[in-house]
């Protein structure tokens, strides 16, 4: 008993042509691939888009402290304690806390090098706790969001996963358009007995998460191995991205920010840190206290982290990127001078810098508060739902001991304009294109080889 109706069974022949079928079909194996990874991606991005909550709460006894007036503790004091707590430990970072409530964070490097966050009392100097940085919930999350755990090549895999979402999007939308059926444009049909009902559920459910799903994958390509690095030594060497005229009034090494710093901007991490100058002999650095003194004074936002000096060449450095983007800021200051050599905020970046941090921060769900997080996670459900969706439809469908995908179809022959949205994506993303090649070569084997079977 079929799931159509005669007016769709009608309307769904006189509309398979050959361009159809073989749109179909590409869905049909760019989902076969893409969805598991993007169901990986939709849940572990639905988990850090409430970090800060989930901190809040898996982490209450290192971030929060009571508040005791008039008794807090010098900072460089803080960071003494906090080595304390890790026998031959180096720091090499330090938070102040955020609020009157919050804990101290220094990071530390132990004797095996193995990086740690030292949580401290700012009114008592007590360790609160130690939390390697590997070991972080959200510092795992986000390594299985990226598959950063399984090495390059994986992160490579993610990169061609977001590329292929965009497709996938395309690709959707042609098959959804409306062709003169009843229903299934809008409104779901059937039951969930029925495979009409799951193919309306998908066909509608990824209508209305298309612009979603497109705007994530755009977002996302910035952190990826090829496509993001190229992109950002583009718009750095353009100067669309940071201000490179900054660093060329200021002694700079050939080191970039991101091999130095904890934590940077995506438009900073090919940026040179800049040097302290040594003036003279006997020399002495500004204490840590005085460093967090000028920081305060130039007004930064609370919740900055400060990487400190690495070696006599080194500079203080605090950075912040708050829910804001408007408010992202970084300061770097001569460890002896205690001045400013570099004040960068977000209305210094480049055009291009200034659009990849906006929609780098819409998709972390920072700027736009509660309701940009509700509105990503409804997504992310939302994009889990397709792939049950799109499984459960393939299940109802497939033929007893067959994949059941949709067939070669005769006539191959690809509308102009659908070939020039498949190169312009190809130039855009050039490793989907080599992919796309591969894909092509391998379907058109497989189109010889069933034109052989079946002759």
């Amino acid at each position: 008993m079929t799931d159509m109706t005669a007016t769709d069974v009608s309307v769904a022949s006189s509309s398979y042509s050959g361009l159809y079928k073989a749109v179909w079909r590409w869905h049909f194996y760019a989902g076969l691939l893409v969805l598991p990874f993007m169901i990986s991606l939709a849940v572990t991005g639905a988990l850090y888009l409430f970090d800060d909550e989930l901190d809040a709460v898996l982490y209450r006894s290192q971030l929060q402290v009571e508040q005791v007036v008039d008794a807090k503790v010098s900072h460089a004091d803080l960071v003494a304690a906090a080595l304390t707590a890790v026998p031959e430990g180096k720091s090499f970072s330090y938070a102040p806390p955020a609020t009157e409530t919050s804990s101290a964070r220094v990071g530390v490097k132990d004797s095996t090098g193995e990086r740690l966050f030292v949580y401290v009392n700012p009114y008592s100097a007590e360790v609160l706790g130690v939390i390697p940085r590997e070991g972080h919930i959200m510092r795992m999350i986000s390594k299985i969001h990226s598959l950063a755990y399984f090495g390059k090549v994986a992160n490579y895999v993610i990169e061609l996963v977001a590329c292929w979402a965009i497709m996938l999007t395309i690709t959707g939308i042609y098959l959804w358009w409306p062709r003169g059926q009843a229903g299934g444009v809008v409104t779901v049909r059937g039951t969930p007995k029925k495979r009409l009902f799951w193919r309306d559920t998908h066909a509608v459910l990824g209508l209305f998460t298309a612009g979603f799903i497109a705007f994530l994958a755009m977002t996302g390509l910035p952190w990826s191995v090829w496509w993001g690095a190229e992109a950002n030594k583009l718009a750095a060497e353009s100067g669309l991205g940071y201000p490179p005229a900054l660093w060329d009034e200021v002694p700079s090494s050939t080191v970039p920010s991101a091999e130095v710093m904890e934590t940077t901007s995506w438009s900073l991490e090919n940026a040179p840190m800049p040097l302290s100058t040594v003036t003279g002999a006997g020399v002495s650095p500004i204490s840590l206290d005085t460093a967090v003194s000028t920081f305060n004074q130039l007004a930064i936002t609370p919740g900055y982290s400060i990487d400190l000096p690495s070696g006599a060449e080194g500079v203080y450095s605090a950075s912040i990127f708050p829910d804001l983007v408007e408010n992202q800021r970084m300061i770097h200051l001569d460890q002896y001078s205690g001045q400013p050599i570099i004040d960068l905020h977000y209305a210094d970046y480049g055009p291009v810098a200034k659009v990849m941090e906006w929609g780098i921060n819409v998709h972390m769900g920072q700027e736009f508060g509660l309701v940009n997080q509700l509105v990503l996670l409804l997504a992310c459900l939302s994009i889990v739902m397709l792939a049950v969706s799109g499984a459960v439809m393939w299940w109802k469908r497939r033929p007893a001991g067959g994949l059941g995908a949709p067939r070669i179809p005769a006539d191959y022959r690809i509308a102009r304009g659908v070939l020039l949205i498949a190169l312009a994506l190809c130039l855009i993303f050039p490793l989907m294109g080599a992919s796309l090649i591969v894909a092509l070569i391998i379907d058109f084997v497989i189109t010889r080889v069933s034109g052989r079977k079946a002759a």
